[in-house]
C-alpha cells in the first residue's frame, strides 16, 4: 500500500508541476491546487493505520471483541483544514486570474504588458 501511495502522490507532483509551468494561467492555478492535493495525500499516507487496542479507543472500551484498526485523527482534521484553505486559495487565485485577463486581454503571461 505504501508504494500505491507513493505512486499516487509522485503522479500528482509530477502533474502539478507541469501545470506550473504552462503558459495559461488558468492552467498555472491549477497546478497549484494539484500540487496542494498532492500535500493532502502524502500527509494521509504518513498518518498511517495501526492496531487499536481497547484502552486507545474509549468507545470500544466497553464492549468486548476485536477492537477495529484505527487511523489516527490529528492528521485527518489537519488534512481537512488543509483542504477548506487550499479551495479558498484556489477561489482567490482564479478570481485574481479572472482580473489579470480583464486587464491584459490574454491568460498567456508571456504576452502581458
Amino acid at each position: 500500500m505504501t508504494a500505491a501511495f507513493a505512486a499516487v502522490v509522485g503522479g500528482l507532483l509530477a502533474l502539478g508541476t507541469f501545470l506550473l509551468l504552462r503558459r495559461d494561467l488558468v492552467k498555472v492555478v491549477l497546478g497549484l491546487a494539484v500540487v496542494t492535493q498532492a500535500a493532502n495525500v502524502f500527509l494521509i499516507s504518513m498518518g498511517g493505520v495501526e492496531p487499536a487496542t481497547h484502552d486507545s479507543v474509549p468507545v470500544l472500551a466497553s464492549h468486548g471483541g476485536e477492537v477495529p484498526e484505527t487511523a489516527d485523527p490529528v492528521v485527518q482534521a489537519l488534512v481537512l483544514t488543509a483542504i477548506v484553505i487550499s479551495f479558498g486559495t484556489t477561489a482567490l487565485a482564479l478570481a485574481l486570474t479572472y482580473r489579470a485577463y480583464e486587464e491584459n486581454g490574454t491568460m498567456n503571461v508571456q504576452e502581458w504588458q
